[in-house]
């Protein structure tokens, strides 16, 4: 059976992605599923000229976990299997180095809240960086 990564890039979520999931573990396509909450760098950006470090991660941290309490409410109450784990770096890497380690059968990454280009890079570095296959829902 299918073990599939979700990652969590973003304050958006990855609502679309846990649905998908969702789906394919009532046909019987997925077994389970780990989500991946991935926080970037606070000390880049504008922001960290106005805030400290620890306001800007605790700002970081609670936007993401609204986003991932989102996504898990989606599994548990289909019944799905599921894990999560926190990394941080800049998403693409963190995520190749993520799959390196567990090595999911397939990635889904919501990207209903992503403009063009931001989909476009994301997935030109993901398949760089693994051989895993991607799936970007809407």
């Amino acid at each position: 059976m299918i073990r599939m990564l979700i990652p969590v890039l973003d304050h958006g979520g990855a609502v679309e992605a846990a649905r998908y999931a969702a789906f394919m573990f009532l046909e019987h396509g997925v077994t389970e599923v780990e989500l991946l909450e991935v926080l970037e760098p606070v000390a880049q950006g504008r922001a960290a000229a106005f805030h400290t470090r620890s306001s800007l991660l605790r700002h970081e941290k609670h936007a993401m976990l609204k986003a991932l309490i989102d996504a898990r409410t989606i599994l548990e109450e289909a019944g799905v299997p599921y894990h999560w784990k926190r990394v941080f770096g800049h998403p693409a890497k963190a995520i190749a180095d993520y799959i390196a380690t567990t090595r999911p059968d397939v990635m889904v990454i919501d990207a209903s809240r992503m403009g063009f280009f931001r989909r476009l890079a994301m997935l030109a570095s993901l398949s760089r960086r693994t051989v895993t296959p991607v799936t970007m829902v809407h």
